[in-house]
């Protein structure tokens, strides 16, 4: 039923999507590591919805929620939402695909406050909250998978823990639930499984046969005294970045602060102001309405240079992207793979960022990153040790949700 919607589509599925799809129809959970633009989001989901079409057909009355995806941004919850409907749409067109954030309008909240949908992408947070209705054990109940997009983004953090403990109470309520956590940028994903899916012999599996060229350079100042020592929101390289800017080329240029985004775009659109019909600014803070024509804009070709912060490097795809630009200091090795990846992303295409120095001496971080990468090394992404201001705050959520007793949420944290 999956190969034959891709071939229809003159896809031919990769390995590791078929390894994922045996996978999960023996209820096994896992994580899959390949490169950005691989494939990652219908090998984890297209197992998933075959499972549950399979499951409506022994069992017609099911209903209520059936898949739960996970995303770390709320920004992307719209495209993932898009790159869902797909294939439902051809394979089973009755299943209702919903997302639930912080930018999910009062209707649909009121709506999703009595049933929610079979498919739901939210967040942590958003997660957190559903779980503190007295109902949610029938709300989560029929729950037979849960997907966590880009899970390196919340590994190493608080909100990886609250993720965690959320996905605890889940799989009390559903006990046959899997999980399937994805990444592109680990160098510890037996760790990385073993926290996602809550212990056990979680699956790895990696694509071998897809790899992607990565290729790092940087912006060098004819005069290098014009660098400052320090300092991050300067301009100092604005002259040389709009004369490398094309809008020919389709172009993500990151930056690492919402404040920074907005210095340059406007810097930016100072010295070219007949770029202003084809230029465009995206973050977190901006209208929900707003990003989206933005995210549109870079899809269709009308909008060929985005300045944007993390809000665009993480599950959005965007294949016309040809060119990727980070401003400042690359922030990791892992971050610079990620947004690199934004610049063509297909299978098997190659990748390009270009790091844009905001003082001198992040020349050396870009040359060391461009070192690493080179070599393979990745910094690995570890849980957080014991979060006890993460656990109160979600015994608060387990209180609201029903109740507990000290004995059964001890095992359940555990």
């Amino acid at each position: 039923m999956v190969e034959a919607w891709f071939a229809q589509r003159g896809w031919k599925a990769w390995t590791f999507q078929q390894q994922t799809w045996d996978a999960q129809a023996q209820g096994q959970s896992g994580l899959i590591q390949v490169p950005t633009g691989a494939g990652k989001t219908y090998a984890a989901f297209m197992g998933a919805l075959a499972r549950t079409i399979d499951q409506e057909r022994c069992k017609p009355t099911a209903s209520g929620l059936q898949i739960l995806y996970v995303t770390p941004l709320r920004a992307v919850s719209r495209d993932i939402e898009l790159a869902l409907r797909e294939p439902t749409a051809a394979l089973a067109p009755h299943l209702l695909i919903e997302s639930r954030t912080g930018d999910t309008g009062a209707s649909t909240r009121a709506r999703q406050r009595g049933r929610l949908p079979h498919v739901l992408i939210t967040t942590p947070e958003s997660l957190s909250l559903l779980l503190t209705r007295d109902d949610c054990a029938a709300q989560f109940g029929s729950l037979s998978c849960v997907i966590l997009d880009e899970w390196h983004e919340l590994l190493g953090s608080k909100r990886g823990t609250q993720t965690e403990l959320a996905l605890a109470r889940v799989r009390r309520l559903a006990p046959m639930t899997m999980t399937w956590a994805l990444s592109a940028t680990l160098s510890n994903p037996s760790e990385a499984a073993l926290a996602a899916c809550g212990g056990g012999a979680p699956v790895l599996i990696r694509a071998r046969e897809v790899s992607r060229d990565i290729l790092v350079d940087s912006i060098i100042p004819s005069d290098m005294r014009r660098l400052p020592l320090a300092g991050h929101l300067g301009l100092a390289m604005l002259p040389d970045l709009v004369e490398s800017l094309d809008p020919a080329q389709s172009t993500l240029v990151f930056t690492n602060t919402r404040s920074q985004a907005e210095r340059w775009f406007h810097a930016i659109l100072a010295a070219r102001p007949q770029w202003t019909q084809l230029m465009a600014l995206h973050h977190g803070s901006i209208d929900r309405a707003e990003r989206e024509a933005v995210e549109s804009g870079l899809k269709s070709g009308t909008l060929r240079i985005v300045v944007a912060t993390s809000s665009l490097d993480l599950g959005v795809d965007f294949a016309p992207v040809e060119r990727v630009i980070q401003i400042g200091s690359p922030k990791g090795i892992g971050r610079l793979i990620q947004r690199a990846g934004r610049s063509g992303h297909r299978p098997g295409a190659g990748c390009r960022v270009t790091c844009v120095p905001t003082h001198g001496l992040e020349l050396l971080e870009i040359d060391a990153v461009r070192r690493a990468i080179a070599a393979g090394n990745i910094e690995p992404r570890t849980p957080a040790s014991k979060p006890l201001d993460v656990l109160a705050q979600h015994l608060v959520t387990r209180a609201m949700g029903g109740g507990f007793t000290a004995a059964d949420l001890y095992a359940e944290v555990r």
